[in-house]
C-alpha cells in the first residue's frame, strides 16, 4: 500500500511538471530501502509513462513550443547518457549527498523567487 501512495504522489507532482522524483527518490530510499542508484533508476523508469501522459495533454492543449523543445531534447540526450554513466560509477553515498544538495539549492531558489515576486492576492 505504501508503494501505491508513493507512486500516486510522485505521479501527481510529475504530471504537474514539479518533478515526482522529489517525492519518489527520498521515499524509495527511506521506505523501500533502495540505494541511491536504484532509487534514481526507479524514478527514471516511472517518469516515462507519466511524462508521456503529460506530454499528450500539453500537446493537445497547445502548451508546447516545439521550436524551443527540440533543441533542448537533442542537447539533453548525450548529457543524460553521460549523467547515467557518471552516477552508476560513483558511490551511493556521494550520489545521495549530491541529490540532497540539489534539492536544497532548488528549495532555496523557490523560496527566494516566492519572496521576490509574491502572487497578487485580493482581500475579500
Amino acid at each position: 500500500m505504501l508503494t501505491v501512495i508513493i507512486g500516486f504522489l510522485s505521479g501527481i507532482l510529475g504530471g504537474m511538471g514539479v518533478g515526482g522524483g522529489m517525492i519518489l527518490i527520498p521515499a524509495a530510499r527511506m521506505f523501500l530501502n533502495l540505494n541511491q542508484q536504484s532509487a534514481q533508476s526507479l524514478n527514471l523508469f516511472c517518469f516515462i509513462p507519466s511524462s508521456l501522459c503529460a506530454l499528450v495533454i500539453h500537446i493537445k492543449n497547445k502548451k508546447i513550443d516545439f521550436k524551443t523543445a527540440v533543441p533542448v531534447i537533442l542537447s539533453g540526450i548525450p548529457f543524460a547518457v553521460l549523467g547515467a554513466y557518471l552516477s552508476s560509477n560513483m558511490s551511493s553515498e556521494l550520489l545521495s549527498r549530491l541529490f540532497g544538495g540539489f534539492i536544497l539549492i532548488f528549495g532555496i531558489k523557490e523560496i527566494v523567487t516566492g519572496i521576490k515576486s509574491p502572487k497578487n492576492s485580493t482581500n475579500g
